[in-house]
This record gives structure tokens, sequence and C-alpha cells, in this order.
């Protein structure tokens, strides 16, 4: 199951991507790199969500562990 961060990263990543595209048929080159940060900010995001939701799965499976013994 995604958390907030992955989700919200996801949607940073593909708002940043349009923006790429926008910049590109307008000729604007300010917003392509508003769209590159906007994506690689979006990466970062979603990165972070999922290593918190590996974490704390793993410290759940843990937890079960310690409960069987």
């Amino acid at each position: 199951m995604y958390n907030r961060d992955e989700v919200k990263g996801k949607s940073e990543e593909l708002k940043g991507r349009a923006k790429q595209a926008a910049g590109d048929m307008a000729d604007d080159e300010r917003l392509r790199s508003e769209g590159e940060a906007q994506e690689a900010g979006g990466r970062v995001q979603k990165g972070f969500g999922t290593a918190r939701r590996k974490v704390g799965n793993a410290v759940k499976n843990v937890g079960e562990s310690i409960k069987r013994t």
C-alpha cells in the first residue's frame, strides 16, 4: 500500500513532466527548467516515501516475529 509521500511524489513528477512538455512546446526554457526541478523533487519525495514504507514493514515484521516466540 502506498503512503502519502509516495503518492504526492508521483503527482509532482507528473506535473513536472507536463511543465517540461509545455516549456518545449512554447520554447520557454524557464518553464522547462521548473518542470525538471519539480520532477526531481517528486522523485526524491517518492523515494523517501518508499523508504519509509519499507522501514515500517520491516519493523512490523520484527514485531510479529517477537510475538510468535
